[in-house]
C-alpha cells in the first residue's frame, strides 16, 4: 500500500533516531500485503482492485479489459463480475465496510512477511493472558487513583481484532472518506450534476469501493503488528475489554532477549492503564474521536487539480488518476481553526501516552529487571514509524510528532512528583485543566502553576441550572 493510499500529502516525519522511521510500512509491502494482490494500490494495479478475490488479473496491459479477464479459468471469471457487481450496487455510507472487512481478512489469511500465518488461540495462551491482566491491575492499583477499567481480558487472533475494532475505524475514517467523497461529486458542473445522477451515483461506489479496499488493507497489516486493542493510543476494541494478540507478542518479543512473561507482563500493564483512562474519563473518547471529525471537516481538496485528472484521463491507463491522487490532491486547510483542531488531537494523543507511559513506568520499574529496556524499546517503536503514527497517517492524512509521547511523559512524572499520584490523576476530571501544547514545551511552568478547582464551578452550574428548572415550572403554573 502506498505511503499515501488518500493522496493526502504528510507532513515529514521526525523519529528519533533519523532515517530509521522511513524503513517500515505497517500497512504496505513490508507486512505481507504487498506482494500478495493490491500491496501497492498505485503502481500496475489500476484503483487498487488487485487484492480483491478472483481479481488477481488487473493490471497495466495495455487493454486494461484483457488484463482484467484474460488469465481468469471461468470460476475466477465469475467471482470477479460479482466483485464488481457488489462495488457498483454498493448504496452505503462512503466507505464500503463489508469489503474492507473481507481484504482485510483476507490480508489476516495471507500471514505476516516472515511467514508467520495467524491461529486461533489456545486455552493455555488465553489462560497466560487473564493471568498477566489481573496482575497487571494489583500492580496498578498503587501507582494511579484510577480504578480498574477491564471488566474482562481476553485474548485475541488476528482476524479476531480486525473484527473487534473495525467499528471503532468506521468512526475514525468515515468523516475524511465522506469529504473526499463530496468532492469528487462536485467536481462536475451544477447543470451537469443534475443530469448525471446515475455517474455520479456510480462514481460514489467505485469510490466507497476504493475507500473499502485500502482500508481494509491497512487494517490487515496492522492486524499483523499490533499487540493489544489500544496500539493507536485510542479505544479501538469494546469498552472495559483489555485485549492481547499473544502471536504478536512472541513475535514483538522474538529478539529482545527478555523472557516472554516479563514482555507479555509488561504489555499487560500498557493494555490495562489504557483500559483505567478511558473507562473512568468519560469525556475523553468523544474528546479523542470529535478532534479527528474537526480535522476531516478541515480538509479541502484542489477541484481544478482533480478536474485537470478526470480531463486527461487516458481510459487505456486509469492508474493515471491513482498517480494524481498520490501527488496529494487533499490537503488540510491552512487556517486557525484546522492548526487549533490538529493540535488539539496530536496534544490529546500525546498525553494519553504520555500518562501510560509514566504509570506503567512507575508500575514496572521495581517489579521487572526489562522494564527500562522494553519501555525504550516501545518508545523507538512509536518514533520509527510504529503502528500507531504510520496507519493513522495512511487512514486520515495525519502523521502525529513522536517527540510529544517523550514530552508528555516527562510532564506526567514532574506532576506525580510535585502533586502527588491524586493530584495527578485529577487533572483527567475536565478537559480545560489538561495541559496544552505549550504546557508540553514548557512542562516546568504548567506543573508549578496554580490550577483552578473546575468542581466548585460544576457544582455552581449545576445548581443555577436547577434553579432556572423550579424558576419555568413556577412559571408553568
Amino acid at each position: 500500500m502506498s505511503d499515501t493510499p488518500f493522496g493526502f500529502g504528510l507532513p515529514p516525519e521526525e523519529p528519533e533516531n533519523g532515517d530509521e522511521g522511513k524503513k517500515k510500512d505497517p500497512a504496505g509491502g513490508g507486512q505481507g500485503s504487498g506482494d500478495q494482490g493490491g500491496g501497492n494500490a498505485f503502481g500496475a494495479n489500476p484503483f487498487g482492485f488487485g487484492g480483491l478475490p478472483g481479481m488477481g488479473g488487473l493490471g497495466g496491459a495495455d487493454n486494461p479489459f484483457a488484463a482484467m479477464f484474460g488469465s481468469l479459468n471461468p470460476n475466477d471469471l465469475g467471482a470477479a463480475f460479482q466483485q464488481l457487481g457488489q462495488m457498483l450496487s454498493y448504496e452505503g455510507g462512503p466507505v464500503n465496510w463489508d469489503m474492507a472487512k473481507q481484504i482485510a481478512r483476507q490480508v489476516v489469511a495471507q500471514g505476516t512477511s516472515d511467514g508467520v500465518k495467524d491461529a486461533s488461540v489456545g486455552p493455555a495462551e488465553k489462560s497466560a493472558v487473564e493471568e498477566a491482566v489481573r496482575l497487571a491491575d494489583v500492580w496498578l492499583d498503587g501507582v494511579t487513583s484510577l480504578p480498574s477499567g477491564a471488566s474482562t481480558a481476553v485474548a485475541w487472533s488476528r482476524a479476531e481484532w480486525v473484527e473487534a475494532t473495525l467499528p471503532a475505524w468506521q468512526q475514525l475514517v468515515d468523516p475524511v472518506a465522506e469529504r473526499v467523497g463530496t468532492a469528487m461529486g462536485d467536481v462536475l458542473p451544477e447543470e451537469m450534476q443534475a443530469m448525471a445522477g446515475p455517474l455520479i451515483g456510480m462514481m460514489r461506489s467505485m469510490g466507497g469501493a476504493m475507500f473499502g479496499q485500502q482500508i481494509g488493507q491497512a487494517v490487515g497489516a496492522l492486524a499483523g503488528e499490533v499487540v493489544g486493542s489500544t496500539d493507536v493510543g485510542l479505544p479501538l476494541g469494546p469498552a472495559g475489554k483489555a485485549a492481547l494478540l499473544p502471536l504478536n507478542i512472541e513475535t514483538f518479543g522474538k529478539d529482545l532477549g527478555v523472557p516472554k512473561d516479563e514482555v507479555r507482563l509488561y504489555l499487560a500493564l500498557r493494555e490495562a492503564a489504557h483500559q483505567r483512562l478511558f473507562a473512568h474519563v468519560p469525556w475523553l473518547r468523544s474528546h479523542l474521536f470529535g478532534a479527528v471529525e474537526g480535522y476531516a471537516r478541515g480538509i479541502k481538496v484542489d477541484t481544478s487539480k482533480l478536474e485537470e485528472a478526470v480531463g486527461q484521463l487516458d481510459p487505456t491507463h486509469p492508474e493515471q488518476l491513482q498517480e494524481a491522487l498520490q501527488q496529494g490532491m487533499f490537503q488540510p486547510e491552512d487556517t486557525p481553526e484546522q492548526k487549533a483542531a490538529l493540535a488539539r488531537l496530536e496534544t490529546a494523543l500525546a498525553l494519553v501516552e504520555g500518562w501510560v507511559d509514566a504509570v506503567v513506568h512507575e508500575a514496572a520499574k521495581s517489579r521487572l529487571t526489562s522494564a527500562d529496556a522494553l519501555r525504550e524499546t516501545l518508545r523507538r517503536r512509536r518514533a520509527s514509524g510504529g503502528p500507531a503514527e504510520q496507519t493513522f497517517a495512511t487512514l486520515i492524512g495525519l502523521e502525529l510528532r513522536p517527540r510529544r509521547l517523550r514530552d508528555a511523559s516527562r510532564l506526567w512524572a514532574s506532576l506525580t512528583d510535585a502533586r502527588g499520584v491524586d493530584g495527578r490523576d485529577h487533572l483527567w476530571e475536565h478537559p480545560d485543566m489538561l495541559p496544552t501544547a505549550s504546557d508540553l514545551d514548557d512542562p516546568d511552568g504548567f506543573v508549578h502553576r496554580e490550577q483552578l478547582d473546575f468542581s466548585e464551578l460544576d457544582k455552581m452550574l449545576g445548581e443555577a441550572a436547577q434553579r432556572d428548572g423550579d424558576d419555568e415550572g413556577e412559571g408553568k403554573k
